[in-house]
Parts: structure tokens; sequence; C-alpha cells
């Protein structure tokens, strides 16, 4: 299923099994939390589309200051938060050159420290790492 609601969701498993969402989901746009934790725990997995875009200036910002204290690429850090959210999560990101997958492939075993994983975190849901409500996020290197 693509684009859905947890109540199409429910809908639709009273007709069929299903086994897989696909919803607009990255770190930065995280309305799917809860919907995508529930996934979880049904087994169902979960495909993030545009799972590398739509990031705002300030959202950028803090990419860039997190990729840089783990010396990868802001896209890499992106992929990898992905692939550290959940273990039902199915990633697809595009490649445009043998160069790029290398790069995501490399994403794949980049494992990002919790301190950074926390100021992410805080990017999508509008709080600082702390905790405290925020209109801006800085990740110190």
């Amino acid at each position: 299923m693509s684009n859905v609601t947890p109540e199409q969701l429910a809908e639709a498993q009273k007709i069929t099994e299903i086994v897989c969402v696909q919803n607009f989901y990255n770190v930065a746009h995280r309305e799917d939390d809860s919907f995508f934790d529930g996934l979880a725990g049904q087994g169902i997995a979960y495909v993030p589309f545009f799972p590398l875009g739509g990031f705002t200036p300030l959202q950028s910002s803090a990419l860039d200051a997190a990729a840089a204290s783990v010396q990868a690429t802001p896209m890499q850090v992106a992929v990898a938060w992905l692939l550290q959210r959940s273990p039902n999560i199915l990633l697809i990101p595009g490649t445009s050159s043998v160069a790029h997958l290398r790069e995501n492939l490399k994403a794949a075993t980049l494992q990002l420290p919790s301190e950074i994983l926390t100021k992410l975190d805080s990017i999508g849901s509008g709080r600082s790492g702390d905790g405290e409500k925020t209109s801006s996020v800085a990740i110190a290197t």
C-alpha cells in the first residue's frame, strides 16, 4: 500500500494481508513515526519514499554538521539514520552513478552515535536534542 493512513491500513487488513506500506518519510518528515512503529510491531515492512529530500535550509545545516562529525556526506547520514530507525525499513535510495552507489553502500555500514541520533531525531520533531521545544536545531561537532 502506498500513501496510506493507519485507518486505511486497518480497513485493508480486513480484506487481505498487508506486507508493506510506502509513505513519505525521512529524518526531517516524520509525521508517520507512531504509524511506522505500529507497522514494525505487526511485522509489516515500511518503504519510505523521498527518503533523501525535502529538507529546509535549517534541517540541511543540521545534517551537514552531523555528517562532518562522523566524516560522511549528509546523504550518507540521512540513509544511515533511516537504516538505524527500525529493522522493518526497506530503503530504495536512487543512484545515478557508480560513485553514488558506492556512497550509498558506505552509508549502510555507518553507525551513528547515540548523541547524533538524538540531534537528528530533533530535526523532525521540532525539539532540540535535550527535549526542549525549538525553532532551530544545532549539532555541535
